[in-house]
């Protein structure tokens, strides 16, 4: 379990509205939202790692985000268009504290030589170490290559739900048959099929049976497809490997914390997620005055329509692996 509670996220909202209201890039859309922004702000407060990573800039919302949450505490940025581009066109963000890995400099995540690129930035610590992912990648791919790093505080912006997303997720990987509540039905005319048809008109994430599963009654990843590198790379894998990935995941697991939504629908007026596959929000439904007395009143709509399960993982190799 996470060392935060519920009081502790309330109190982060508190303070984080003001912040929001700052942002230079007021229109991020394609990028993250208010749920995920707080959530990455609160989590790099709490941890207060020595080094900050992120895979993943655009126009350098989060970035910006990260440095709200720490001032002083150097950033690596990963992105392969470097985000000073964007500012010919508009609002962008662009840190004076950050190492770059973009436009002709960019290196992925997977490519680097960490080692050498802690030890130039006096970390001698990997466990320290902040990894934030927006990249759109295999996130078993990145998980891999985040332990062979030394990395254990690992955050994915994008988890998206089985059957939906460009990318294997950590929430399809955890999507298992022997875990309660996971692994799905292809019956056309089950109860989930019915509830997901039901369901899907409602919010536009929401996916039903139709879309849910392919050929072979394949329902794990999306349609029985591994995606990777939003959706360019698609390769169809077995039940079998599928259970195997979980099982890894499973085994390197020290913690698995989803990003509540900062407030029921009813009050954000959020029309993507399916709020009964995410977390209870952090403000229930029917709290208008806690909603309102906090700020949030003050945002569009928009804002709160980009929510996708973020998680926050924490990952070790056991000695006997």
């Amino acid at each position: 379990m996470v060392v935060w509670t519920t009081k502790d996220l309330l109190k982060g909202l508190e303070e984080f509205v003001p912040v929001y209201e700052t942002r230079p890039i007021k229109n991020n859309m394609y990028g993250m939202g208010f749920d995920h922004s707080f959530g990455l702000w609160f989590m790099a407060r709490w941890l207060k790692p020595d080094l900050m990573i992120e895979s993943g800039a655009f126009k350098g919302h989060s970035t910006w985000v990260l440095r709200q949450a720490m001032p002083e505490t150097r950033i690596i940025s990963l992105s392969p268009r470097h985000p000073e581009k964007y500012l010919r066109k508009g609002p962008a963000y662009v840190d004076a504290n950050c190492t770059y890995f973009a436009g002709k400099d960019f290196v992925d995540f997977g490519s680097v030589d960490w080692g050498s690129v802690l030890k130039k930035h006096g970390i001698a610590d990997p466990s320290r170490v902040l990894a934030f992912f927006d990249d759109h990648q295999n996130e078993l791919k990145r998980v891999k290559q985040a332990l062979k790093a030394g990395f254990h505080n690992l955050i994915f912006e994008d988890n998206y739900d089985t059957g939906t997303g460009d990318h294997y997720s950590l929430r399809q990987i955890c999507d298992q048959t022997y875990i309660t509540g996971g692994g799905h039905s292809c019956f056309k005319d089950s109860d989930e099929a019915k509830i997901r048809l039901k369901r899907k008109k409602f919010w536009k994430k929401a996916v039903d049976i139709d879309y849910l599963c392919g050929a072979g009654e394949a329902w794990w990843g999306v349609k029985g497809f591994m995606r990777d590198n939003f959706n360019h790379s698609n390769k169809q894998i077995s039940y079998d490997e599928h259970v195997q990935n979980g099982r890894f995941i499973e085994s390197v697991l020290d913690l698995y914390w989803e990003l509540p939504p900062v407030a029921g629908p009813s009050l954000t007026h959020q029309t993507r997620y399916d709020p009964a596959r995410s977390p209870d929000p952090i403000i229930e439904d029917g709290k208008f005055g806690l909603f309102q007395r906090l700020g949030l009143t003050r945002f569009e709509t928009a804002v709160f329509n980009g929510y996708t399960q973020m998680v926050f993982l924490q990952v070790s190799v056991s000695p006997a692996s």
